[in-house]
């Protein structure tokens, strides 16, 4: 049966990857104008010559560069929910719903107003990640303080706090609105429900690096996390130094926020929900999970955008929309499994 198991998953991730490939050239070939897959697939190669020029100007210069981002960051948030479920030994732990997202994106919409001042001269690229880290950091420090105890972690008073957060950087974003010129408040009010319009190739370089330097951090301590999840103290017998770990997971998962919210927007529960699929499929082996993770995140990003392009074209809703709609009632999902499980005990 175990032999059995590992057969199966040795053929999930070609699966996965062929799935991602399919639905990401059906990203470039669906929107407002409707392509077809050959004229997207010729319009990548060198050999397109026979394409019109405006076909190929929406293939390179705006579908493909919205479709990387889209993986790139879909990656970058189901790693980032992975890191904080195994942080905090507890599957309802999630970037949005715990308020790092919240931080993120007040930190991102100030280095946005800031900018439409004048006050600081840094590109997009680096200014808004740079405020984005900086508010996902400060609320992971404080969910984590608050959260924690000697005893271990508490979820009620961990999302207590999230909503303590997002409160605060729901008033905090109401008066950068308040003070915001009429272009910036619509640049912060469309990035706020998470939109992936306007992709640059600077900010795909950026999410690109960030998605594969934390997917590889995140495997290369997968066996920490595994023995995380046995408690903190059989961690720390097992030689792990586990305060530094914390710490570690803190930061990384505060950079990693950071930089996919100040590129997208808030777009929520794709931490959540990610990770409890990638178990579903594969266990809690975190060697398999995180890997499995990240192209799950991509592929259902994707997917999410694609929604979000067709279904009231030849309009576009924000991404975040469609990934509220898609995990809210997952969510509510798992709060009546954790009930169940506590009635029964």
């Amino acid at each position: 049966m175990q032999a059995s198991f590992r057969s199966s998953q040795s053929h999930v991730f070609p699966a996965l990857i062929i799935a991602l490939v399919v639905v990401g050239i059906t990203s470039i070939a669906v929107g407002q104008w409707q392509l077809g897959w050959l004229t997207s697939l010729q319009s990548l190669t060198p050999w397109h010559d026979n394409v019109e020029p405006h076909v190929l100007a929406i293939v390179q210069q705006v579908r493909l560069p919205r479709t990387l981002l889209c993986i790139f960051i879909g990656a970058l948030l189901a790693v980032c929910g992975t890191l904080m479920q195994g942080l905090f030994r507890n599957p309802l732990a999630d970037p949005g719903i715990i308020g790092v997202s919240g931080g993120a994106s007040l930190g991102g919409a100030l280095g946005l107003l800031l900018l439409s001042w004048g006050s600081i001269e840094a590109s997009f690229v680096f200014s808004v990640p740079a405020f984005a880290f900086i508010g996902a950091l400060l609320a992971t420090l404080f969910v984590y303080r608050i959260g924690t105890t000697a005893m271990g972690s508490s979820v009620t008073i961990m999302l207590l706090a999230g909503i303590a957060i997002s409160a605060l950087s729901g008033a905090a974003l109401g008066l950068i609105n308040y003070v915001a010129d009429n272009q910036t408040l619509r640049d912060i009010a469309l990035w706020s429900m998470g939109s992936l319009t306007g992709a640059t190739w600077g900010q795909i370089v950026l999410t690109g690096i960030a998605a594969c330097l934390l997917t590889v951090f995140a495997y290369q301590r997968a066996r920490h996390l595994n023995a995380l999840l046995l408690g903190e103290n059989e961690a720390a017998y097992l030689g792990i130094d586990v305060h530094h770990l914390k710490r570690l997971l803190i930061v990384v998962t505060a950079a990693g926020m950071g930089i996919a919210v100040s590129a997208a927007g808030l777009i929520g529960f794709v931490g959540l929900v990610i990770p409890h699929i990638g178990r579903l499929i594969a266990g809690p082996d975190h060697r398999t999970l995180v890997p499995l993770s990240a192209i799950l995140g991509a592929l259902l990003l994707t997917l999410a955008d694609i929604v979000a392009r067709v279904i009231v074209a030849p309009a576009e809703l924000p991404v975040g929309i469609i990934t509220a709609l898609m995990g809210a009632p997952f969510f509510l999902w798992l709060l009546i499994q954790q009930r169940k499980a506590v009635v029964h005990e």
